[in-house]
């Protein structure tokens, strides 16, 4: 985790009463409201969709989740990773499957080391039930923001429902509204402010792959499964009724594209013969395929993330990425765990330092995790069904257990190394990819790793 000095907690800050606003009661929203809640401030939290115990799952399914260490640490903050546990579900390893059914597997850390699969809507419930429970704390859902006057640190409402409009005061703003932020929207306006978004050419479907009899799992429980195609991938994550939440990653155009499956039996046609173990498994393929919405995959940058002293933005809205490490829940609650360091090393007498502060530390770490995203979408897609890649991997991890003070493969530094900031864990991987690059042309098969002149040029590279 990134520290402005140091990563030993310094004392709580004494009960403050000032309110603070939060626009946005999603995953990072009510997070941070429970670390705001905690330092003693009322908070007044505002989100524009209805809320979503009440009204049922949204149109829109969202892609199953990937909680890491970066994000465990985020919760134990504020002490509520038993709650949470309640709807996750641990992942050990990938399974990739290939297009006659056979199976490889790649394990995602040392011997217990898991990511978990949790429902976002299911994790968004759990939180806002938390946030209710704690004393001097507002929920309103179904608000809009259709207009923020920053230098007169007012919000202008517009409630959803009746129609009405209202203004709210505020001294402190925090913007964690999502990728299509409202509140970073208006300071993009302000000048010298940057904003970039980039789509991937591809887009994602939901679907499912259904639970067996009385709720059992038809496919690996505790793994993460992949069928890679080169060009697209489906992968599928486990729920706790049995079922699977499968997103299908494929281009918006071209011969095997959305824009090519137009009629039920061209998708049974395809999915028959491109996923054919997994087709059996999903008898709501045509209605879901049809039905459900194709989401798009972008990644935002922006800057600055604050305005003077006082507004802020945290999560998507400060920097969205795609979904292929699993990272962007867990670099949005890594967001509240630096923040509330500052707070606790800076003190609350300077929230312009704090701010300052944490979009410096922050900046160029999520930068890094969108290289990372976009880098492992290439990987997920393409390498994981090359044997020559598989064997690297196998490589990578006997150099580890040789080597555990020079090596550490890059997915465990960004999933399950959260001191490690993702900057350090992106600049290391590309430095052992090179290495990599120099070793694999004299390995053709696993035992030449013990090869002497191998191992004499595995010592020489790691000692250079």
């Amino acid at each position: 985790m990134d520290s402005p000095t140091s990563l030993t907690p310094t004392a709580a800050a004494p009960a403050a009463t000032e309110p603070l606003v939060i626009m946005g009661a999603g995953l990072v929203g009510t997070l941070l409201a429970l670390y705001l809640t905690r330092r003693g401030h009322p908070v007044h939290l505002y989100e524009r969709l209805p809320d979503p115990r009440k009204a049922g799952l949204r149109e829109a399914r969202s892609i199953n989740l990937a909680l890491s260490d970066r994000g465990w640490r985020g919760l134990a903050g504020v002490g509520v990773t038993d709650d949470i546990r309640k709807v996750g579900i641990p992942m050990y390893r990938r399974v990739m499957h290939d297009q006659r059914g056979q199976l490889t597997y790649q394990p995602y850390g040392q011997e217990g080391q898991a990511i978990f699969s949790v429902s976002r809507d299911s994790l968004n419930r759990t939180l806002l039930d938390l946030v209710e429970a704690k004393p001097d704390m507002e929920i309103t859902f179904g608000q809009k923001l259709t207009q923020l006057d920053l230098p007169a640190r007012r919000l202008h409402l517009r409630d959803v429902a009746s129609g009405r409009e209202y203004d709210v005061p505020y001294q402190r703003l925090f913007g964690v509204d999502g990728a299509w932020s409202a509140v970073r929207g208006a300071m993009q306006r302000l000048d010298r402010a940057d904003y970039s978004q980039q789509y991937l050419e591809y887009g994602y479907k939901e679907l499912t792959i259904a639970a067996g009899p009385n709720g059992t799992w038809q496919l690996e429980k505790n793994a993460l499964h992949i069928w890679p195609r080169g060009n697209y991938l489906m992968i599928a994550l486990p729920n706790l009724d049995g079922s699977f939440n499968a997103t299908l990653f494929f281009p918006y155009e071209g011969s095997l594209s959305f824009d090519s499956l137009r009629t039920p039996e061209e998708v049974e046609k395809f999915f028959g013969d491109v996923f054919p173990d997994v087709v059996p498994l999903m008898p709501e393929l045509d209605t879901e395929f049809f039905n459900h919405p194709t989401g798009s995959l972008v990644t935002i940058r922006c800057w600055p993330w604050s305005y003077q002293d006082s507004v802020l933005l945290l999560g998507d809205a400060a920097h969205a990425i795609v979904p292929f490490y699993g990272q962007g829940m867990n670099a949005g609650f890594e967001d509240c765990t630096v923040l509330d360091r500052l707070l606790d090393d800076l003190g609350e007498g300077d929230w312009g330092r704090v701010m300052d502060e944490f979009e410096r530390l922050r900046k160029p770490n999520t930068d890094a995790m969108a290289e990372l995203a976009l880098y492992n979408f290439v990987e997920m897609r393409d390498r994981v069904a090359d044997p020559r890649f598989l064997l690297q991997k196998r490589i990578e991890a006997k150099i580890a257990a040789q080597y555990p003070a020079k090596w550490l493969p890059l997915y465990s530094r960004v999933t399950f190394s959260p001191d490690t900031p993702y900057a350090e864990a992106w600049a290391a991987g590309q430095k052992q990819d090179a290495i990599m690059a120099r070793l694999m042309p004299h390995i053709q098969v696993e035992e030449d790793f013990e090869k002497p002149e191998v191992q004499e040029m595995v010592k020489s590279i790691l000692t250079e």
